[in-house]
């Protein structure tokens, strides 16, 4: 019998007719693959017994940037890797550079960023939850979900200018101060959100469509996601309890009460729910954080020119996507002398061809989309 795990180069190569496997290559120009991904599948019929992702279509060398920029010059590249999730990016990114520097940022700017990144984190998932149902069949979540996105959007608007790579962070603290209007308008989208997530439970948790394309598919056993390495949402979904928010506290999370969702089956379906239920519990963290944000300062003390000392650090936090971890490497100098960052998408994805095998074709997009892949935090 052969090995399925050979790579496809060594494999011998047969004619399409009469063939007993077939190669199919699924992008990387395709509306389901979520960005440039190329898929090689290896398939009998229509059942997939091999797969190959083909990445690097999207690179821009981030990480080599890094080491030509100095520390404040380099945190904008890192809001173009999950666009989607551009200040949970930033906040990583800050927070990682403040331990090197040995500083931390006064507890406005944390209970700040903590209502930010978890407005991040709902307009994430709503970003997902609609293309993932239209990839599979369902129109009408995407308007959904795109109308909620959109207030999410208009306080990221206000607040410093931009929608989409929103850089709201600095080393040390925020960019800008709260507009007056902050906490209304926090407290006017989060209040009925809940009744937003149960309209679209009303649309998919019990559609028969839905359970039948998302039950079953995509399994991973906690020990499979363990030993892939994923996180996020992905791993929660197979019942391991791990959420960086509670396990290594950061921002102002330590001082708001929270559920981590998790699931039992670890499927397709399971992955939805656990992400609906993060919405609300992000939602909560919101409305608990905007009831008492401190007066204080928005920035710390740190100078104009940052020379951290020499050494290295490794800070994560719990992105949309997983955990984000930045490792940055300091010669004393004005510009770290190595950053190496630990993108969710990237690992998560290692996991899809064990997901996808004995699954059909329509099956690829639906494994896929559960994964919540983002290509430019993939490639960097």
């Amino acid at each position: 019998m052969a090995d399925e795990r050979i790579p496809f180069a060594t494999r011998a190569e047969s004619t399409v007719l009469g063939a007993d496997e077939i190669i199919l290559n699924m992008g990387p120009q395709h509306p389901s693959t979520h960005g440039v991904l190329r898929v090689k599948l290896r398939l009998d019929g229509e059942k997939v017994i091999g797969s190959e992702c083909v990445i690097g279509y999207l690179h821009r060398g981030v990480e080599k940037i890094a080491e030509h920029r100095s520390y404040q010059q380099f945190a904008p590249y890192v809001d173009r890797m999950d666009y989607v999730a551009a200040v949970s990016n930033g906040l990583g990114y800050c927070e990682a550079v403040e331990k090197l520097l040995g500083t931390e940022a006064p507890l406005r700017a944390r209970v700040i960023r903590t209502i930010l990144t978890e407005l991040q984190r709902i307009a994430s998932h709503l970003f997902w939850l609609g293309t993932h149902a239209l990839d599979i069949g369902a129109l009408t979540p995407l308007f959904y979900c795109l109308r909620e996105r959109e207030e999410i959007l208009k306080i990221y608007e206000k607040y410093c200018g931009a929608r989409l790579t929103t850089h709201a962070f600095r080393i040390g603290g925020l960019q800008y101060e709260a507009y007056d209007e902050f906490e209304k308008d926090v407290e006017r989208f989060c209040t009925p959100f809940d009744k937003r997530v149960d309209e679209y439970e009303a649309l998919l948790t019990e559609n028969r469509i839905w359970v039948g394309r998302t039950r079953g598919i995509g399994v991973l056993t906690a020990k499979e996601a363990i030993d892939y390495g994923a996180s996020g949402p992905v791993i929660r979904a197979s019942g391991v309890k791990w959420d960086i928010r509670k396990a290594m506290p950061y921002a102002a999370y330590d001082l708001y009460k929270f559920e981590i969702p998790t699931g039992q089956n670890g499927d397709t379906y399971d992955r939805y729910i656990v992400r609906l239920e993060e919405m609300r519990q992000s939602r909560l963290i919101c409305l608990q954080a905007i009831e008492n944000i401190p007066a204080g300062p928005i920035m710390g003390k740190v100078g104009k020119v940052l020379k951290p000392p020499p050494g290295e650090v490794y800070h994560a936090i719990e992105a949309p996507k997983g955990e984000l971890g930045y490792y940055i490497v300091s010669d004393g100098t004005t510009q770290p002398y190595r950053v190496r960052i630990r993108p969710p998408s990237l690992i998560n994805l290692e996991a899809f061809d064990k997901m996808i095998r004995g699954h059909l074709v329509a099956d690829v997009v639906a494994v896929i989309g559960t994964l919540d892949i983002v290509l430019g935090e993939v490639d960097r």
